[in-house]
């Protein structure tokens, strides 16, 4: 969650109490924040000892989806409706005599298309307190909701020394010229990447527009850059605090909810310092296709929730109207329905964006009554409680795993297509491993289909460890499964690995041998066998392991067991041909011996490319069976 730092001393003049910091601590907790931080002795002991310090701050922890917490204002605002010493504000547009104009050029289009703005007329120009705080919203703003800059960028300047209509456009970097914020001398767009590439604070956003054939530009009338998004403003527009009373802010966008959210939320916050307090004056765009749009959009939605919804997920029993002073303390302005006597009108403002669905408002509602308030009682069904059998299994796995002196490991479920695959000289049947639709990195493409690549990652980290080093790991693999409601499936499985100087074969062979001791499966000889139950393994030609040094892993179900499936080698065959074919294959002389055998997996001898793909500089073993069919 997002800290925040805020000046104690204004929040408690805001708030028209001066509180103990246990109180405050109580205060914060019954609204839904945690107080993480007083540096009130900090500030005194170093007053005491000669150093500079500044003003004591209360550093709180805020919700990552409220948003409208991020500054002194919009904090001290909610606690002051909470504490039902104001009512919720209500955010209008102004109608100003000539609206001022931004034209979006379709240049935009390939780098960042989306554009919103918003004119604040200040009472009076913003105190330096307040403007440290209107920055530090913008930067709360950017590491999250705009993640680094990525999907949104935020621009304020001095609407005094501008002039509309603007311009926002692509244009070559070479051709961009103008002095950038904090500093006098002017620069080529090209010639910032450069100053900037050692810049702590800025050189994290260059590789956002870097390699684009022309970067984001605001031009005023006279063509005067105010912002080159995401990077920078210009020192010509620039905010001083003392000075300004007309502040123009600009934000450019990649992503429309998120673009509405931060350009809300900017506006709205300060507002209060308006002329007309909570009044902002909207901007017209003229977009590439002709149309307009008018921004921000600053109306309430209006939504519903129920009234029996909201007391029995509570336990209460509220009439309407206390439901809705109670709402009305978390900022929901909420009325009962005179046509439907279970309903409530809430409107949900703008500053509330984290108001998705009506157990949000059921939440608010929990929050506003008091979380040690809601009375507790038995539930009226009685249960045992006992571990799903898959479950209760692989912490038996674990158990004799380790007692054999097996080190339990805990790899990501995520890796990379190659790791999956290629790695493992697998090829990828298609349809099978489930692909992330944006992967954050290259090291998390699919969930993995198998365990082993995690359990080698882990053991080539490890591998300055003394020898041998045997790791395993009981967990889940996921394949893709148009039969399942959720179109993938989870199957439990166990890997071991072993790696000395020698191969170890026998080693894991031992592992898997007790395994089916302790869960009383017999060893059958070979695969021709008339035993009714049991497991065998069998020669393999597997290209994970060396030739003639792989097997897979059988089990023979008792006849009247209904073990569960093996993980697929592909994707899972359906439809009346493979019906066929399976009854035809059934049919065959010679199907009746071990038609019914599961394969569980496979254990061997890693091949030299495989531990070469995973840099292992020694032999290794591996197991890797499924545990489901065990049970």
């Amino acid at each position: 969650m997002p800290t925040i730092a805020v000046n104690k001393a204004e929040l408690y003049r805001r708030l028209e109490k001066e509180y103990m910091t246990k109180e405050f601590d109580e205060l914060c907790f019954d609204f839904g924040i945690e107080l993480d931080d007083d540096t009130t002795a900090e500030v005194e002991a170093a007053r005491k000892a000669g150093l500079p310090a500044g003003e004591p701050q209360l550093k709180i922890e805020i919700p990552a989806n409220r948003y409208d917490l991020l500054c002194l204002e919009g904090l001290a605002r909610a606690l002051r409706i909470f504490l039902e010493k104001d009512r919720p504000p209500t955010y209008t547009l102004a109608r100003p005599a000539q609206m001022h104009e931004v034209y979006v050029e379709a240049s935009t289009s390939p780098l960042r298309p989306m554009f919103a703005a918003a004119v604040l007329r200040l009472a009076r120009p913003l105190t330096q307190l307040e403007y440290d705080s209107f920055i530090d919203l913008q930067d709360k703003l950017h590491q999250n909701l705009c993640r680094q800059r990525k999907f949104v960028a935020i621009g304020t300047h001095d609407l005094d020394t501008i002039e509309g209509p603007f311009r926002y456009m692509c244009k070559d970097p070479k051709q961009i010229k103008f002095a950038p914020l904090n500093k006098d001398a002017e620069y080529t767009a090209e010639e910032l990447m450069t100053v900037y590439e050692q810049d702590r604070h800025l050189n994290k956003y260059l590789h956002l527009i870097r390699d684009a054939p022309g970067y984001p530009i605001i031009y005023d009338k006279h063509d005067r850059v105010l912002s080159m998004p995401p990077i920078i403003n210009s020192q010509h527009s620039r905010i001083i605090a003392g000075k300004t009373q007309n502040i123009f802010i600009d934000t450019t966008a990649i992503d429309q909810t998120k673009l509405d959210i931060v350009i809300m939320m900017v506006a709205t916050m300060f507002a209060e310092y308006c002329a007309v307090p909570f009044e902002i004056e909207p901007v017209l765009l003229h977009l590439p296709d002709g149309t307009t749009k008018i921004t921000p959009s600053v109306a309430p939605r209006a939504t519903t929730a129920s009234h029996r919804y909201l007391n029995e997920a509570t336990g209460l029993s509220l009439s309407r109207e206390d439901q809705c002073a109670l709402l009305t303390r978390m900022s929901l302005a909420a009325t009962p329905s005179a046509t439907d006597a279970d309903a409530l009108l809430v409107d949900v403002p703008c500053t509330r964006p984290d108001i998705l669905h009506e157990c949000d408002i059921m939440e608010d509602f929990a929050i506003a009554y008091g979380f040690n308030n809601l009375p507790t009682s038995l539930p009226q069904t009685n249960t045992v409680a006992k571990p799903f059998a898959v479950n209760r299994l692989a912490d038996l796995l674990r158990k004799e795993c380790a007692m054999a002196g097996w080190i339990e490991a805990l790899p990501y479920i995520l890796c990379s297509h190659d790791e999956n695959f290629a790695h493992l000289n697998r090829p990828d049947p298609g349809r099978y491993a489930i692909a992330l639709a944006n992967p954050k990195s290259i090291e998390f493409q699919v969930v993995r289909t198998s365990l082993l690549p995690g359990m080698l990652k882990t053991v080539r980290e490890n591998r300055g460890l003394s020898l041998p080093l045997k790791v395993f790991e009981v967990s889940d693999v996921a394949v893709q499964d148009a039969r399942a409601e959720r179109q993938a499936r989870n199957f439990r499985r166990l890997c071991a690995v072993y790696m000395d100087n020698k191969g170890g074969f026998e080693v894991v062979h031992g592992l898997l041998d007790r395994i089916m001791q302790i869960l009383d499966v017999p060893f059958i000889e070979r695969k021709e066998s008339d035993k009714a139950h049991g497991y065998y393994i069998a020669g393999a030609d597997d290209p994970t392991f060396l030739p003639g040094r792989a097997a897979h892993v059988f089990y023979r179900p008792k006849p009247s067991a209904h073990p569960s499936e093996s993980t697929p080698t592909s994707a899972p065959a359906s439809g009346p041909l493979h019906t066929a074919a399976a009854a035809l294959r059934a049919a065959l002389p010679g199907s009746a011996a071990g038609a019914s055998d599961i394969n569980l997996g496979s254990l061997g001898i890693l091949h030299p490319s495989v531990l070469a793909n995973f840099e292992l500089p020694r032999p290794a073993s591996v197991l890797e069976i499924d545990v489901e069919p065990l049970l």
